[in-house]
């Protein structure tokens, strides 16, 4: 594992170094600073969401209390022990189920239930605009200005799901959603000729072909690049309706997203008839935040070895791995399904808890495995969250997280038997066995 050095507090050089007076204990500094490290990754992740519901009128005043509380807790002399950070990721990871929740009640309550729905993926012969990102209220104020323009609204990577809530559909004018995970933005933006904007974080500093039309609005913003206060976006219409017509591109595939918890629960009774006659074996969570590597081709290639008889369901920008893929369904359950953003994780959990109330079972005897890749940020949050619920057994990879060293990974592979990724044919039958 790599060797990532970290700043000895007790002695102010870095951790283990030849400068550092305090070698004996420069170990569990580093420890300790990692554990902090994670606090802070998965503040991070909690603050992003609780700023979206925010966005929708919807705040907490208790758990903004936690947020200022827990940061307080990182700073140099608070607190010396590396097991308090571990108690403070499980109370972050329950904080953040609170925070989820919500959001996904802003959500719902702004732009109505999410129901499945097709999406294009190709582009429509004219004008457009193309957006990015996370936020919701965003993309809702921008289809309202773009009503009866003439103006096509694409949606990229993260909110193809905003295509599942009737509030947002009902726009003919959101068109499809084009590219797949954050990083392929900049290939994407300068393919298409459409002004950008991005909506929150995971935009990229653009590339100079495309930097003049682009745009930010709420708490993201990049150098050179002009941002919107409020949500008056004339300027950004303005520029689209200058924009030559461009030539209309057929779809590569057309995804499927929406499914929400009332979605599934409303197929319940379908769904423990086929687990009980051994239809469905094994439901397997998928997803994440991706990461522009080769080696994740290993969740495409876990997917594709897993039976006929497993039912997948995916969530975050990692979907874009396997959600191009025909997994056909059986006896009309869908064998892939899409739950939204990784803001929509709330809605994984709490499919996991019907599951658990449906079969009469513990979270941990259920038949449902969890693979999950690269955690930063919210994906810290959403972590500890499954941590938190005692869920076991998960399986991260193929990037192990930064703030991990040696001792963080032994506590919690004892304690929650945290398994890294292997090889996906192996880990594919490893997951049919229970293992």
């Amino acid at each position: 594992m790599e060797n990532i050095n970290m700043f000895c507090y007790q002695c102010s050089q870095t951790a283990g170094g030849k400068g550092c007076t305090k070698a004996g204990v420069c170990g569990k500094d580093a420890t300790l600073a990692r554990l902090q490290d994670n606090l802070i990754f998965a503040l991070k992740g909690i603050s992003a969401y609780l700023y979206h519901a925010g966005e929708l009128g919807f705040r907490d005043k208790n758990l903004e209390k936690f947020i200022t509380k827990s940061l307080y807790s990182t700073l140099t002399n608070v607190n010396f022990d590396s097991a308090s950070f571990v108690r403070a990721g499980l109370d972050a990871g329950r904080i953040n189920i609170d925070v989820m929740r919500l959001l996904k009640k802003a959500h719902i309550e702004s732009f109505g239930e999410p129901e499945p729905a097709k999406v294009n993926t190709g582009i429509k012969n004219g004008k457009g605009i193309i957006i990015t990102g996370h936020s919701l209220k965003v993309l809702d104020e921008l289809l309202k200005q773009t009503v009866g323009t003439g103006i096509n609204v694409y949606t990229h990577s993260e909110l193809l799901p905003a295509h599942g809530y009737p509030g947002l559909r009902k726009h003919q004018h959101l068109a499809g959603n084009i590219g797949k995970a954050w990083y392929d933005q900049k290939d994407i933006f300068s393919e298409y000729p459409f002004p950008i904007l991005a909506s929150s974080n995971c935009a990229l500093i653009p590339r100079d072909e495309y930097r003049d039309r682009m745009f930010t609005a709420g708490v993201v913003g990049l150098p050179g690049v002009k941002h919107i206060e409020g949500y008056d976006f004339s300027e950004l219409i303005a520029m689209a309706k200058q924009t030559p017509d461009f030539p209309g591109t057929e779809s590569q595939s057309v995804l499927t997203t929406g499914f929400s918890l009332s979605s599934i629960a409303s197929a319940k009774e379908k769904i423990k008839e086929l687990v009980e006659k051994g239809r469905i074996k094994r439901f397997v969570l998928v997803g994440g935040c991706d990461a522009p590597t080769k080696k994740n081709d290993y969740y495409r290639i876990l997917v594709k070895a897993l039976p006929k008889d497993t039912v997948i369901l995916t969530l975050a920008c990692g979907k874009f791995r396997i959600n191009d893929l025909d997994l056909g369904d059986i006896d009309g359950i869908p064998r892939l399904i899409d739950l939204g953003q990784c803001n929509d994780s709330i809605v994984a959990i709490d499919v996991v808890s019907s599951l658990a109330e449906l079969f009469g079972k513990g979270i941990n005897d259920l038949p449902v495995s969890y693979v999950l890749m690269w955690m930063e940020q919210k994906a810290v949050a959403i972590l500890w969250s499954l941590l938190a619920l005692g869920i076991k057994g998960i399986r991260i990879g193929p990037i192990i997280p930064a703030w991990v060293n040696a001792d963080i990974l032994k506590v919690l592979t004892d304690n929650f038997d945290l398994k890294l990724i292997g090889d996906p044919e192996k880990d594919a039958e490893g997951i049919m066995s229970g293992q």
